[in-house]
């Protein structure tokens, strides 16, 4: 039996999906504008996909003419696109390995964060001066149909621009998510009224933009209809009382008609539209439709697509039955009316501006009351306060700081919880190190209290033989002599003991007093790791390891602070060191000091274990973490750090290497 080949699986990249979002709202945009713009720019009737159109039109129908100009479009945007997102569909590959591709992520998240706002601004500023330079290099003075054709380029692009947006931003925001963003990077802060002007002002100067589009539309229609009304009248009345012999009776009398605007032209044709009179300079365009399309349209003539220019015929018969006609042609929208309209968008826009801004502004200011409130639980929760925000809104927002007040008050109740639980797992702490310390004190007094005990006992041996000698003639003065020699030097011995145990009781009795009280001394770097050594002895002897103590600056170097809380924070260390050993006898841990480039002490404590996971290292010193399960807390190296950053201004590090150990490094300023 044959075994059926595996389909391949066809799937669309991401840059593939967004370049293709782009490319199908640019292509609607592109089909909206070929319905609107004949209406908007009231192109002249028969004149569209039609031969006409093509003659005056460089050889191309309009269909074509917005066919090629929404491919070119479509291309160029593909290729920033293409340009701008070339690495990102490679994004689950670098997240493999965040460490060495953390450059590479961080740009993709910066694409992603920036992607729409840069967009945005080429799709509605580019074309717009592109469309300028291109109108003034052809005519050098922006006409009325000019500034009607950027406006909807301006309509367009930012509509275009607007919904592809929309659905682009919910692919990249699943990219972040994946990408597990946590922070602005070195992205400029945009804050949220600026960001609220910039998405909603170019809507709204759509929207009026649009209204001024569709009343000016259908206000030259109105004008139209009024003054080829009032030119047919006005040649009615003319011709219906004067008689007319020949074309020059034409001319003449069309001279005395009165115009309705000083732009305004008359003119005279013939039967076969051959103009034999003009007061003024008329199109080719405005010729040949006169001549080619004005009998399709009731002797109406119209200029060139999207101008305010049209005209009237009126058909006149000489006495000996020649035909002729005495034409018009005027404005229906003049120019000097674009810079009132300028003035009025731009007024409306202030207006709008303005309003938006406000709103914003006041949006703005309780977001961030509120953010600076969580900022303060976030940062520095022990000085939270229990201060409310009050609610100023029924809305959003209102709920917003209704939820923060609530968020703070279970905040409130958690960290007092949370302050309780810690104190009673430190003072736990403290007894459990304060049992550990008892135990190896006592393993550590045995052995000077045993050896006392032997001294006493060879000292009273030495004295009964003293006091059996006296008035013994055979014993001789040096022979007393060897006893007191004997004496004196179990007596070194005891002394030497004593001397032990003071600095053993010392050590303890600082422990002790270290768990309530801090007093900031001057003391060496001897003593310091003498007292180490004194307190570490029996639980290094009991786990056989060995602490190899190096002195790389003198011995004799001067710390200022508490020598009992440090002595607890390196014999913590040094337990985790042992313990990091598993029980696995003949192991070494060094002890060394040193100093750093910047002048400071550095005491080391490294073992050779099998090092720290990476997920611990980085929690290491902000939260109670441990790794020996239910036999640990999490609280040494925690409070260690707490207590060297507080009472002596220093700071902890670790370094470690998976299967080659751990060094942590107290650095003292």
């Amino acid at each position: 039996m044959m075994k059926k080949e595996k389909k391949h699986e066809f799937k669309i990249t991401i840059k593939s999906k967004i370049i293709l979002i782009y490319a199908i709202a640019i292509a609607i945009a592109c089909m909206i504008f070929y319905v609107i713009i004949p209406y908007l720019l009231n192109y002249s009737p028969d004149t569209i996909n039609t031969e006409f159109d093509k003659q005056v039109s460089g050889g191309l129908y309009y269909y074509q003419q917005i066919l090629l100009a929404s491919i070119l479009i479509v291309f160029v945007v593909s290729l920033i696109l293409f340009i701008i997102l070339r690495d990102i569909d490679n994004y689950p590959l670098y997240m493999k390995n965040k460490k060495e591709n953390k450059e590479k992520i961080d740009s993709i998240k910066k694409i992603c964060l920036d992607l729409p706002s840069k967009l945005q601004i080429i799709f509605i500023v580019f074309p717009l001066i592109l469309s300028i330079a291109v109108l003034f290099l052809q005519t050098s003075y922006l006409t009325t149909s000019d500034f009607k054709l950027m406006l909807l380029i301006f309509i367009l692009s930012t509509i275009t621009i607007s919904i592809s947006n929309t659905f682009t931003k919910k692919i990249l925001s699943k990219i972040l998510i994946d990408l597990e963003n946590t922070s602005f990077l070195n992205i400029k802060q945009t804050s949220i009224s600026k960001k609220l002007l910039f998405q909603i002002l170019p809507i709204a100067a759509v929207c009026i933009v649009f209204t001024y589009l569709f009343v000016s539309a259908s206000d030259q229609k109105e004008n139209a209809v009024l003054l080829s009304n009032l030119y047919k009248n006005r040649f009615k009345l003319v011709t219906e009382n004067n008689s007319i012999n020949d074309i020059n009776d034409i001319i003449t009398l069309s001279k005395n008609i009165e115009l309705n605007s000083e732009d305004d032209i008359l003119f005279v044709t013939d039967a076969s539209f051959d103009f034999k009179y003009q007061s003024g300079e008329l199109s080719d365009f405005f010729k040949k439709y006169t001549k080619e399309l004005s009998k399709n349209n009731n002797l109406m003539i119209y200029d060139y697509y999207g101008t305010s220019g049209q005209g009237i015929l009126f058909p006149i018969t000489t006495e000996s039955g020649e035909k002729y006609y005495i034409g018009a042609s005027y404005t229906v929208y003049s120019n000097e009316s674009v810079t009132s309209i300028v003035s009025l968008l731009i007024g409306l826009g202030l207006i709008c501006s303005i309003i938006l801004y406000a709103f914003a502004s006041d949006l703005s200011k309780n977001l961030k009351e509120v953010n600076s409130s969580l900022e303060i639980i976030s940062k520095d929760s022990n000085n939270l306060s229990n201060k409310k925000l009050y609610i100023t809104s029924v809305d959003e927002i209102g709920d917003l700081i209704v939820t923060y007040n609530k968020i703070q008050e279970l905040t409130m109740k958690h960290l007092n919880q949370i302050h309780d639980n810690q104190n009673l797992l430190i003072e736990r702490e403290r007894l459990a190190s304060l049992g550990q310390l008892i135990g190896g004190i006592a393993h550590n007094l045995k052995t000077p209290i045993m050896s006392i005990s032997g001294a006493s006992e060879g000292i009273k041996d030495l004295v009964n033989e003293f006091d059996a000698s006296i008035g013994n003639p055979v014993v001789t003065n040096d022979d007393f002599h060897d006893i007191a020699k004997d004496m004196k030097e179990w007596l070194d011995k005891i002394n030497s003991y004593t001397e032990y145990m003071s600095d053993i009781l010392t050590a303890v009795k600082g422990q002790a007093v270290a768990l309530s009280e801090q007093k900031d001394i001057d003391f060496t770097l001897s003593e310091l790791f003498k007292r180490v050594d004194i307190l570490m002895k029996h639980e290094l002897k009991q786990a056989v390891v060995y602490l190899n103590m190096r002195m790389k600056i003198d011995e004799n170097t001067i710390i200022n602070g508490d020598v009992n809380t440090l002595v607890q924070v390196i014999n913590n260390m040094i337990s985790n060191s042992i313990q990091a050993y598993d029980g696995k006898p003949e192991q070494t841990i060094d002890l060394t000091a040193w100093k750093n480039d910047n002048n400071e002490i550095v005491i080391s404590v490294k073992d050779y274990g099998p090092g720290l996971p990476e997920k611990v290292k980085h929690k290491l010193f902000k939260e109670m973490i441990t790794t020996k399960g239910k036999n640990g807390t999490g609280l040494g190296l925690y409070m260690s750090y707490s207590t060297i950053r507080a009472h002596f201004n220093g700071d902890i590090t670790v370094e470690t290497e998976d299967g080659k150990g751990t060094t942590f490094n107290i650095i003292l300023p």
